[in-house]
């Protein structure tokens, strides 16, 4: 049958652009979700108690930590300039001098040089997420068919020694430094610091925003990682976008979620809770630094940390030979932040950005893996199929870095 000039082609055409219409509506439209639930669950609160009365039930708080939520502290102070190898033109920003001046010193020189190993993550089809969620508002459901492209994978967290090497060469600065502060759980802070503090975030008072906290200094400004001993520890207080410069100055990038859970689960059968089994201690072994005892109030430090571990503890969590990709600190990822997901498709190698705000820093940005501070009371968020999210900007004490790359065919 003939349909006049118009034709059967014209009428495919017609019902495609109808359909991305659609399409784009409804993507539109999750993403103001995303942004308008994220945006509720942020606040302030006077640390005196004068805050709301908003619960945080079941969460450690670190997904809500967001700068703009500082209005006396969201002004960066500093900017990046540019920089000349070997002290000829570097910033004299005074974290960098301190840097400078420990390496000359000889306390960094056998950390001048830290390799950075990959691992093969092996491509292939999975089912990402789950149709029984422990925490439904994370988005952790449906269960949806993925298929990835094989990439590489760091075998750990970037360490300190790592991002030091980064920052002697570059002389770059952090936006925790820009911005002269960062989040730190009040319990790894000193008397003298916590007593300055007069602001918490809201409904978790145990996360303070804590002037002078950045990389260099991870527990606040009287601390540093020379004296703490944590040149093998994840380099944390970074923001999405430092992460992304770090990973690109290495010629890498972030992963995707979809890459960091395939990782996550390291080859055992779909639906495994953990990347070694579904027992989160196996015949009384620790397997990740979680939380121990009674959250906020309580660590009890049973398997071996308080705070953060170097990289290489643990020992590999998975089949696929990686450390800590649960627990020790968040682990930030290339996606935007969405809590609704589709699984009417096979989604081939997905990332999911906001057409037009890529670098835009107030974005939520997911991320994976869960910290030391994740306990099941309060944040069960450190099963492979768990996320959480930030803005891009910001940072805190429990979050870091772990590059990937993709093969080339």
């Amino acid at each position: 049958m003939i349909m006049g000039g118009f034709g059967f082609r014209g009428l495919c055409f017609v019902l495609v652009v109808f359909w991305l219409f659609c399409y784009g509506a409804a993507v539109e439209k999750q993403e103001q979700e995303a942004r308008s639930e994220c945006a509720s669950q942020i606040g302030l609160q006077n640390q005196n108690g004068d805050g709301g009365d908003k619960s945080t039930a079941d969460s450690c708080g670190c997904g809500q930590l967001s700068r703009s939520n500082v209005p006396a502290l969201d002004t960066k102070v500093s900017e990046n300039d540019d920089i000349i190898f070997e002290g000829k033109s570097k910033s004299k920003a005074p974290l960098y001098v301190e840097l400078v001046d420990a390496f000359k010193k000889g306390k960094l020189r056998e950390y001048e040089y830290a390799e950075t190993e990959l691992l093969e993550i092996p491509g292939g089809e999975f089912t990402m997420g789950t149709d029984d969620p422990a925490i439904p508002e994370d988005g952790e459901m449906p269960a949806r068919p993925v298929r990835i492209s094989t990439f590489l994978l760091q075998k750990y967290e970037v360490s300190n020694r790592q991002f030091a090497q980064f920052v002697l060469e570059t002389g770059y600065k952090t936006e925790s430094e820009q911005f002269n502060w960062s989040f730190c759980f009040e319990g790894t802070l000193s008397k003298e610091v916590n007593e300055r503090i007069t602001s918490a975030v809201e409904a978790v008072p145990w996360w303070l925003p804590v002037e002078g906290s950045d990389w260099f200094h991870p527990n606040g400004p009287d601390s540093n990682i020379l004296s703490l001993g944590y040149l093998n520890h994840p380099v944390v207080h970074v923001s999405h976008n430092d992460a992304r410069t770090y990973c690109e100055w290495l010629g890498l990038r972030l992963p995707t979620e979809a890459e960091f859970e395939r990782a996550s689960g390291g080859g055992q059968p779909e639906g495994t809770m953990f990347p070694w089994g579904n027992e989160i201690v196996p015949d009384g072994v620790y397997r990740a630094n979680l939380w121990q005892g009674v959250f906020p109030s309580e660590n009890t430090g049973e398997d071996g940390y308080l705070w953060s571990s170097p990289v290489d503890s643990f020992g590999p969590q998975n089949q696929y030979g990686l450390y800590n990709i649960i627990g020790n600190v968040w682990e930030w990822v290339a996606d935007a932040w969405i809590v609704r997901h589709s699984k009417s498709r096979v989604l081939v190698d997905p990332l999911f950005q906001i057409q037009g705000r890529v670098d835009d820093p107030t974005v939520e940005r997911t991320k994976k893996g869960g910290s030391y501070m994740c306990h099941k009371s309060y944040c069960y968020r450190y099963r492979v199929v768990s996320r959480s999210h930030n803005s891009a900007d910001s940072a805190a004490q429990n979050l870091g870095i772990r590059c990937a790359t993709s093969i080339d065919d």
